[in-house]
């Protein structure tokens, strides 16, 4: 089991998008039983794969050791892939974690899921706090969505900065260019400086993955965005044989 976190301090970045659509590519076309976990508040994960708001919230339940975590995942409409969705409840699981006072509490859920999936997913809230040091602590990769501007550039320093305080075997980064248009020169000049990232196009298929509520595979599998995803999710996959080897 690998545990991959789409993460960045800085929001807007496409993670939920991107996090969505890598663990269709993980079910897919890895054919690896997986575990999507939606860790921000506002749920945007299991809304991109059409499940329904909960009735009640009730996520940060698993946390404080009154649910396991099992008891709160939901099958999605695709083979392989199941869903761990968020809720407004998680706002306060900072607080929460700080109280707890488990530093590996993330990775012990996460592992005590192991036996069931082959890889989760966790979509990452943009926060710089205790849920993201658990997350760092949990990850064994973790990916970094940058669109070409330099506060991206900057969000990613302080990514690899808090990598390296919270872990001593810190896990590796995978950096993807994310909503990159070619048109636009400082697009350009940011591809050019990084021609091995992956990347992920600023395309209309991928804007439709919220109106269908499916991922990009699914319904424009020939298109360039459903590509793009593939060519990540086969990038993460060295990166985790590498580690693992």
């Amino acid at each position: 089991m690998a545990v991959i976190a789409v993460y960045s301090v800085k929001g807007g970045v496409g993670k939920t998008t991107i996090a969505s659509n890598l663990a269709w590519c993980s079910a897919t076309i890895s054919c690896r039983k997986t575990l999507l976990w939606d860790l921000d508040p506002a749920g945007g994960a299991a809304y991109l794969l059409g499940i329904e708001d909960p009735d009640k919230p009730k996520a940060h339940s698993i946390f404080s050791r009154d649910r396991a975590p099992a008891k709160l995942i939901q099958r999605t409409a695709y083979d392989r892939l199941d869903i761990l969705p968020a809720d407004e409840s998680l706002r306060s699981l900072d607080n929460q974690l700080v109280r707890i006072g488990k530093r590996k509490r993330l990775a012990k859920m996460a592992d005590s899921l192991s036996h069931k999936y082959e890889r989760i997913l966790l979509d990452c809230p943009p926060v710089l706090n205790e849920i993201s040091a658990q997350v760092i602590r949990a990850a064994d990769l973790v990916i970094v969505p940058m669109p070409p501007s330099p506060l991206s550039s900057r969000a990613f320093q302080v990514v690899a900065y808090e990598i390296k305080r919270h872990t001593k075997n810190h896990p590796p980064l995978l950096p993807v260019l994310s909503m990159l248009d070619l048109r636009r020169s400082l697009h350009r000049e940011a591809r050019e400086a990084h021609p091995n990232w992956p990347l992920v196009p600023q395309a209309s298929a991928i804007e439709q993955c919220a109106v269908k509520r499916e991922p990009v595979g699914q319904f424009a599998s020939s298109s360039p965005a459903a590509r793009a995803f593939a060519r990540i999710w086969s990038a993460i996959e060295r990166k985790l044989a590498e580690r693992f080897r």
